[in-house]
């Protein structure tokens, strides 16, 4: 058992407050705040308190069965097969999606073939993992994901009523299935600069006349794409965007990203936990490389209900679990109070765990007797050696995140 300090990753879209206040650090932050890792990632492995040179990473590589459990390194390689972010978003991120373990594994061996190095700009794959993940609000987040039923973008696109759209709202009127959005995606993505040059301001200026009409259905969706076409002039993800399902989620709802999801988060704090993996295909909304024809590969045009990207939730006492199929996480929510009817709660699941603190302190002791105390912006490393933990609060109003790796089994 450990006390962690996670790692600041100062991305320009990050906030210059929400994680600086998380962690009782001077705010506004010098620079952006993006995101706070608590994994034991390459990039970032979070740090032990108390050591000068000790992080995450060296502690696993050094026992990788005693932190993993012998039962999580025989299924998933001797690394944690999570990574644990606070995600602090003050402006869009880019338009991206993530793909299977397959495609992974094939486009990890291709572009080690072709004598790509790990960190060339037009490389897609630096592993050869999938990186399914779960976000869950902390502030009111918003978010595109997913490719929306297209009769109702259809619609969306009659009310912005840009006569330069009309060739392309055909496109999908004629065909309003996965075809047609695979058609029209595509079709946006590779006009020329010049065609994009005049075909987006003339759409900016259709949802403005929209939005002075009165327009109520789609408020949100033609205020976030005025957003992003003022933050990226010129670039096809800002029609793309009129494609996906626009989604506010409230603080506590969580929603869950499969492979060929595309998506990207808007605005709020949030936290993040996905497989171990930093594949990413870009699809706008970015100055970074794009691959149109991989990118392709990689996406599911099939339309995702609202109801399919939300993830369901069971709660255990003051454990809120959030219900995904990834293999390599789980995470939940847990509440607690000093004074109230759940001031403490036990923990006795085998393999590697993170919790980390959002509000009031925390005090984690084994049934052996060590004990961890951690506020927030805090986290606590439990590994498969370690004894059955209980979890007490040690003010009101105390909350956590825990991620764990799910189904195994105690060794031995």
């Amino acid at each position: 058992m450990k006390l962690l300090a996670g790692v600041v990753r100062p991305y320009a879209w990050g906030s210059r407050t929400a994680l600086a206040e998380l962690r009782g650090a001077p705010s506004p932050s010098p620079h952006p705040e993006a995101e706070l890792w608590f994994g034991a990632h390459p990039a970032s492995p979070a740090t032990i308190r108390g050591s000068d040179t000790d992080d995450l990473l060296t502690v696993i590589e050094g026992d990788p069965d005693g932190q993993l459990g012998a039962n999580c390194r025989e299924t998933f390689g001797p690394r944690l097969p999570f990574l644990l972010k606070i995600l602090a978003a003050q402006e869009p991120l880019s338009l991206q999606a993530h793909p299977s373990l397959e495609q992974a594994i094939d486009g990890f061996e291709r572009e080690n073939a072709a004598g790509l190095t790990m960190d060339a700009p037009e490389r897609n794959y630096r592993d050869p993992s999938h990186k399914p993940e779960l976000v869950v609000a902390v502030t009111e987040f918003d978010a595109l994901a997913g490719f929306r039923d297209p009769r109702v973008t259809v619609e969306l696109l009659h009310r912005i009523d840009a006569p330069a759209l009309a060739p392309y709202l055909g496109m999908l009127a004629e065909q309003p299935d996965e075809s047609g959005l695979r058609a029209i995606f595509t079709t946006w993505l590779t006009l020329p600069d010049a065609v994009i040059g005049t075909l987006v301001p003339e759409v900016l200026t259709g949802a403005i006349r929209a939005l002075e009409r009165g327009e109520d259905r789609f408020t949100l969706e033609l205020r976030s794409l005025l957003e992003l076409g003022e933050a990226y002039p010129g670039d096809p993800g800002v029609l793309a965007s009129l494609l996906l399902n626009r989604v506010r989620l409230q603080p506590g709802e969580g929603m869950y990203l499969a492979a060929g999801n595309l998506h990207a988060y808007l605005h709020g704090t949030a936290v993040e936990l996905m497989a171990n993996s930093d594949n990413v295909l870009r699809g706008g909304l970015t100055p970074k490389h794009i691959d149109v024809p991989e990118l392709l590969r990689v996406l599911d045009f099939h339309p995702a209900p609202m109801d399919e990207l939300v993830a369901r939730v069971r709660s255990e006492g003051a454990e809120r679990i959030y219900l995904t199929p990834a293999a390599e996480f789980r995470l939940s929510y847990v509440e607690l109070d000093v004074d109230g009817p759940a001031s403490s709660i036990g923990f006795d699941m085998p393999g590697p765990q993170v919790l980390a603190v959002m509000s009031g302190r925390i005090v984690v002791e084994t049934t052996g007797g060590e004990t961890v105390e951690a506020g927030p912006g805090d986290a606590v490393w439990l590994a498969d050696s370690d004894p059955d933990v209980t979890v007490r609060a040690l003010s009101s109003a105390t909350t956590f995140f825990r991620a764990l790796v799910p189904g195994l089994r105690r060794d031995g």
